[in-house]
């Protein structure tokens, strides 16, 4: 009797190092693997890839966030008041109401009915850790923004009178930028995973950028907030998103310590590297 052959293992280390994005892949597989060797269990491997992904947020929005306060008072502050006493010459009662519409797609009331409605159908449907990454890209992000408007504390422009009375914090980062960021473009990356065709998934992060961009121009045509909050706010937004985006890479990852995965989270691609059971 033919003996049987096990079938092929899967090392990455064989393929082509081609295309700008194998160095970012290189340098996530390379922190999957340090987490994996050293923390145990399937819980705590992807909370802590989660952790760490939040701390790089946070240095380099600090970073963004020194640099853009000491550009602000040059060449930055000229372009943010220029651009909004263009947005001052837009004004019209028609397009009061329309910003106003738009930028309510950004408040906290709207967005957190967008997020229980899409967490209550990615559950349903079977994919639990999407449901949850979906959260945590929420709350992170409101603990960001939080703590850049404490801790940087800059005025509300004053260039014209605000279109609207309902005003947060301080200015930079805007929360309305950000947020959309992070809960349009998460949403968009993990219904583009569920997406049947090319063409749909296209449609899917079209609109996520039209309404992301919209929010972001009706707060400055709103007048409360300069060019470069918005622009920061997009800036952080997308780096949070992307880590959130890559916890599904981390759950997939350490799928083996947890073989009820494969029943909590559907369509997880079954290709490519994965963890030990257990740290080596």
């Amino acid at each position: 009797m033919r003996p049987r052959t096990q079938p092929p293992v899967y090392d990455r280390r064989t393929l082509p190092r081609k295309g700008p994005q194998r160095p970012l892949y290189d340098l996530l597989y390379r922190l999957l693997r340090w987490i994996g060797s050293h923390v145990q269990g399937f819980y705590r491997a992807v909370g802590v890839f989660l952790i760490i992904g939040l701390a790089v947020v946070l240095l380099a929005a600090v970073g963004f966030a020194t640099l853009a306060e000491r550009v602000m008072a040059g060449d930055t502050l000229h372009m943010d008041e220029s651009i909004l006493r263009l947005m001052e010459r837009m004004g019209s009662p028609f397009m009061d109401n329309i910003a106003l519409e738009v930028t309510a797609l950004g408040a906290r009331v709207v967005v957190w009915m967008v997020v229980l409605i899409a967490s209550v159908f990615l559950w349903s449907s079977r994919h639990h850790y999407s449901a949850a990454l979906l959260w945590v890209s929420m709350l992170g992000a409101g603990f960001v923004n939080a703590a850049l408007k404490v801790s940087f504390n800059r005025p509300r422009p004053d260039v014209f009178p605000w279109r609207t009375t309902h005003v947060g914090l301080a200015s930079f980062p805007s929360g309305h930028a950000m947020t959309s960021v992070v809960v349009y473009g998460t949403l968009a990356f993990l219904i583009a995973r569920l997406a049947p065709t090319p063409l749909l998934k296209r449609l899917t992060w079209l609109l996520a950028i039209l309404v992301i961009l919209l929010i972001g121009w009706s707060r400055l045509y709103l007048g409360v907030h300069y060019p470069s909050d918005v622009l920061a706010g997009f800036v952080m937004g997308a780096a949070w998103a992307v880590i959130c985006g890559l916890g599904i890479e981390a759950v997939r990852y350490f799928r083996t310590r947890r073989p009820m995965v494969a029943v909590e989270e559907k369509d997880l691609d079954t290709k490519g590297p994965v963890a030990p059971p257990n740290p080596a």
